[in-house]
């Protein structure tokens, strides 16, 4: 591990409440700005769209679930911190489940003040409104237990942040990036720009963060109790409107990746210790391959 990973780690570990909630309030100062400006670095900002074009190198990170070891690994192994022409998108899930929920939320924000222009955290059903309640969340009883009267405070600013952070990457003519799924009867890009605005009354928001696919036709209500399975053909029709190859999310378990629906639909799932997992993935696109479909891109899917 190099020495900027290795002191940013040992930060998370030690931060103080004073510090941390300092941090929140400057990344959220971040996000808006970049709403108000509709611009990150170069790409584009539409409500919770994030529009990237091709070109750049791409790291994506799935359900990292408090499993601060895995996170540490990805940024070590991607070279992050000295490629500087790089871009992370996260893909949601930074805590609960894990005993290290709170660091790895400190390195996922620190990460976005050092380098705002490079860094994209989206929203998974971990950070969903409150009327989508989950279990188990147990990030209030880490916070406190690091924190102690500081931490409701925190727990308000994350919730304020969660409200910002973005809920769906398009890079251009490539991939469309969700933390669950599609929304199953959505007709336009904006339909899912705007989902966090409108989810009372069509619930994309709520598709968007709890969908699975599923090898089936159509869609049906999952058991999570959220969002619903999606089939093949709701896949094909999703892309079709985006005008882009594949889909790329995260949300389920699995030892890394998994492929879906005859190649459209590629999961990634980066974090290993709440689950037993043998691996766990992180996926770099660049200019080869912006092209791949999802089985292409598995086979270049990088295991920690």
């Amino acid at each position: 591990m190099d020495h900027v990973l290795k002191e940013i780690i040992e930060k998370a570990t030690s931060v103080r409440g004073t510090q941390f909630s300092m941090m929140i309030r400057n990344v959220l100062s971040i996000h808006q700005q970049e709403r108000g400006k509709g611009v990150i670095g170069n790409s584009i900002v539409e409500e919770g769209l994030v529009r990237v074009k091709q070109g750049r190198k791409l790291i994506l990170v799935g359900d990292l679930h408090g499993d601060l070891q895995s996170l540490a690994l990805i940024l070590q192994k991607s070279g992050f911190l000295d490629d500087l022409s790089s871009i992370i998108v996260f893909l949601g899930d930074y805590g609960d489940r894990g005993r290290e929920s709170v660091e790895v939320y400190y390195v996922t924000l620190y990460l976005k003040m050092r380098y705002p222009d490079r860094i994209i955290l989206m929203r998974g059903n971990h950070e969903g409104p409150d009327s989508m309640s989950f279990h188990p969340h147990d990030l209030p009883d880490q916070l406190l237990i690091k924190f102690g009267n500081t931490s409701q405070l925190i727990y308000t600013q994350l919730h304020s942040l969660f409200d910002l952070m973005y809920h769906s990457v398009i890079i251009q003519n490539s991939y469309l990036i969700l933390h669950g799924g599609v929304p199953t009867n959505f007709k336009t890009v904006d339909d899912i720009a705007i989902a966090n605005k409108t989810n009372m009354k069509t619930r994309h928001l709520e598709e968007i963060l709890w969908n699975d696919p599923r090898e089936m036709e159509g869609s049906q209500p999952s058991v999570r109790g959220y969002g619903n399975y999606f089939g093949k053909d709701v896949t094909e029709r999703a892309l079709k409107v985006v005008n882009t190859k594949a889909l790329i999310r995260a949300h389920e378990v699995c030892d890394g990746f998994k492929v879906d629906h005859e190649g459209l639909v590629l999961t990634l799932f980066s974090c290993k210790t709440p689950y037993g997992n043998k691996d766990a993935a992180y996926l770099e696109i660049n200019q080869d391959s912006y092209n791949f479909n999802a089985e292409e891109l598995s086979r270049i899917v990088e295991l920690i």
